[in-house]
């Protein structure tokens, strides 16, 4: 039998909290993931370094390792800094098999973990407004990558009309327009009675605090409007959900892409079914077929609908993919 071998591989900052978090989370997933041997990893800014963690999990007879980025989206650091260490150590060990699991991307399940971080945050309010009256403030990491920013748009539209806000803006804390604070500015002028700040983060550090901090600011300049802090993912089960999911993934070659928003495969914040639809979708696909792909299905899918997206392509990464 294969002896498997996960690495965490995160992107901290050089903020003790966050390492912290990041721990955490890794013990959380090594509670799951018995049969494996778990590292957690650093790219960058604090140690260990990831091609350290893949060197000790050689050396405790690891014959596959699945790499797992523990960051947002494949920007960057993703698509070109974790890959160059990885791909580094797969050519020097051809002995073992080197998986890369997909980044986080976006998923039904971080769609409900954010859902519950912002009903959470409503839950603590002190006041009670309606969601037609309340401005969704969604602040993402910013990077120089367009489609990785894009990701946080689609998110925010998904929670202000699966939750019923009256409006959402998108905002960035670095290095995307529009900033946190601009967009703040702008959206104290729409006239709601409540803003819930939510930063999509993983983890806390320098970005998350200077957010919170620049909405208590905002707060004390109005106090005619209720501004309230959502927390961040942290740990969350359904984030949890997640990773677990991209190592099945890694290891079986599933390639969901955007099916992972198919409403018949389950219940999507925002575009929740009524039994009868719901019924109509597993009735579509429960018995032998040909599905919207050109696959045969039957049944484990969950859906019997057409996409014009094609699924020609891999997630899994052997150790001859460079890219």
């Amino acid at each position: 039998m294969t002896k498997n071998a996960v690495i965490i591989c995160g992107q901290i900052s050089h903020e003790d909290s966050a390492t912290e978090e990041f721990i955490a989370l890794a013990g959380h997933m090594r509670k799951r993931l018995l049969d494996f041997d778990v590292e957690n990893e650093f790219l960058e800014f604090t140690t260990p370094l990831i091609r350290g963690g893949l060197e000790r999990l050689k050396e405790r007879g690891a014959e596959r390792i699945i790499c797992l980025p523990g960051m947002w989206f494949a920007h960057g650091h993703v698509k070109d800094d974790l890959h160059s260490e990885i791909n580094g150590f797969a050519a020097e060990n051809p002995e073992i098999e080197v998986l890369t699991a997909r980044d986080l991307a976006i998923d039904s399940k971080l769609l409900k973990a954010a859902s519950d971080c912002i009903e959470q945050a409503e839950k603590d309010a002190t006041g009670e407004v309606a969601r037609a009256n309340t401005l969704l403030m969604v602040v993402g990491r910013g990077t120089n990558d367009p489609k990785a920013n894009s990701n946080v748009s689609k998110i925010a539209r998904m929670l202000w009309e699966g939750m019923g806000f009256g409006w959402a803006e998108v905002s960035y804390s670095d290095a995307a327009y529009p900033l946190f604070d601009a967009c703040m500015a702008k959206g104290i002028k729409l006239g709601f009675k409540r803003i819930i700040v939510f930063p999509y983060f993983l983890f806390t550090g320098t970005l998350v605090r200077r957010i919170y901090t620049w909405a208590d600011k905002c707060q004390a300049a109005h106090p005619e409007i209720e501004i309230i802090n959502a927390s961040y993912l942290t740990d969350h089960e359904q984030l949890l959900d997640c990773f677990v999911d991209r190592i099945r993934e890694a290891l079986d070659g599933d390639n969901n892409m955007n099916c992972l928003f198919c409403k018949y495969r389950e219940q999507i914040v925002g575009d929740e079914l009524d039994q009868g639809e719901l019924q109509a979708g597993h009735d579509h696909a429960a018995g032998i077929g040909i599905d919207g792909h050109g696959a045969a299905y039957d049944g484990v899918h969950g859906y019997g609908h057409s996409h014009e997206h094609p699924h020609g392509h891999s997630h899994k990464q052997g150790k001859s993919d460079a890219s």
